[in-house]
């Protein structure tokens, strides 16, 4: 998730752990500790697949995140022992508030639709259990107001406790965000069955800054998929638009590396678009209906109409900031609790992927 809410749950839970010994230095110490496993941002690839695809790689391994967390409880009570003996250090509780504040920085990223490779160098599929969008509020303010609780109060009262329920707080939240996550793909699996349309995979995604209301995205047998739009309050079906993933075109990526690669982060949920003498290849996970956050140029034809994998680059018009139109965002929020009139899910995927690509 956002810097400001990894930060914000490493301060309360080591707060939560060391704030009788460490005082309100445990709050700065936790946020500090817990930002450490996104340093792997300053690493700089070639290209944006493979950054996309390294990010959340080695240093959001549970297995080295453990053995840093032992290091630093080996260093800190060794130090300690010597200046501070009288303090309540102790190997094991420090071994525990580390790898708390460390662990669960992965653990909360998975919690997102992106993709944390949490059992690195295991070679599984990322972990993307997608049951809180990356920015929520719901989930970050009561642990942040907290933390300002127990920074001003500091831990000779209730700020402890008021961590502990906070901390409580979010993880029910989490909690709330799978069920409403498993509820979106089984209104929508019911949904299309009813139908008569056979589906093989259903995938449901928050939209931004809420758990309330869901895309959900289903591949068909043929080749297709069907977006839709499920919140929790809806009373009836949901509104859904049936789309091309021109798996034909992805035989012009046949051996290429990245490509390889891209489709194992994604678990494959990729789209194919042939724009002018570009193929654009899409990530259907993230990002609102048609106006998806991942896009990349993967191939170019050439002016004797061959096509050759070339060195990706991200496609106009894409990145997290292109999602953030106010207009489609007040029309989604609005959605959360009236289903009428639906969404314009044609328009935009016009509006997004062109028209060029929505005529395949």
């Amino acid at each position: 998730m956002d810097s400001l809410t990894q930060a914000v749950l490493g301060a309360a839970l080591q707060g939560a752990v060391l704030g009788k010994v460490q005082g309100r230095r445990s709050l700065f110490y936790g946020a500090a500790l817990a930002t450490v496993p996104d340093l792997d941002v300053v690493i700089r690839y070639a290209d944006p697949v493979s950054q996309m695809t390294f990010h959340r790689g080695f240093s959001h391994s549970i297995f080295m995140l453990t053995g840093l967390a032992l290091l630093l409880a080996w260093l800190v009570a060794s130090v300690a022992r010597r200046r501070w003996p009288d303090k309540g250090y102790s190997g094991p509780r420090l071994f525990l508030a580390f790898w708390l504040v460390l662990v669960t920085h992965p653990v909360l990223d998975a919690f997102t639709v992106y993709g944390t490779q949490l059992f690195w160098p295991i070679h599984s599929i990322p972990e993307s259990w997608a049951a809180v969008f990356i920015i929520d509020p719901v989930y970050t303010v009561p642990l942040l107001a907290a933390v300002i609780f127990a920074a001003v109060k500091s831990f000779t009262g209730r700020g402890v406790p008021v961590l502990l329920a906070a901390l409580a707080f979010s993880t029910a939240y989490l909690g709330f965000g799978l069920g409403g996550r498993v509820m979106a793909e089984q209104r929508f699996h019911a949904a299309l069955d009813k139908q008569g349309i056979a589906v093989t995979q259903v995938r449901a995604v928050p939209i931004a800054f809420n758990s309330l209301v869901w895309r959900v995205i289903a591949k068909t047998p043929d080749g297709q998929y069907y977006e839709g739009i499920s919140s929790l309050f809806d009373r009836e079906p949901p509104e859904w638009l049936r789309q091309p993933l021109n798996l034909d075109a992805r035989g012009m990526l046949d051996d290429a590396p990245l490509h390889e690669r891209l489709r194992w982060f994604t678990g494959d949920w990729l789209r194919y678009d042939i724009v002018g003498d570009a193929l654009v290849v899409t990530d259907l996970r993230m990002g609102n209906p048609g106006n998806y956050t991942f896009r990349f140029k993967m191939a170019a034809r050439d002016e004797q109409g061959r096509w050759t994998p070339v060195t990706p680059e991200m496609w106009r018009g894409s990145g997290a900031a292109s999602m953030f139109n106010a207009q489609d965002m007040a029309l989604i929020w609005r959605r959360i609790v009236d289903q009428q009139p639906p969404l314009p899910l044609a328009r935009w995927t016009r509006q997004y992927l062109g028209a060029e690509a929505y005529a395949q």
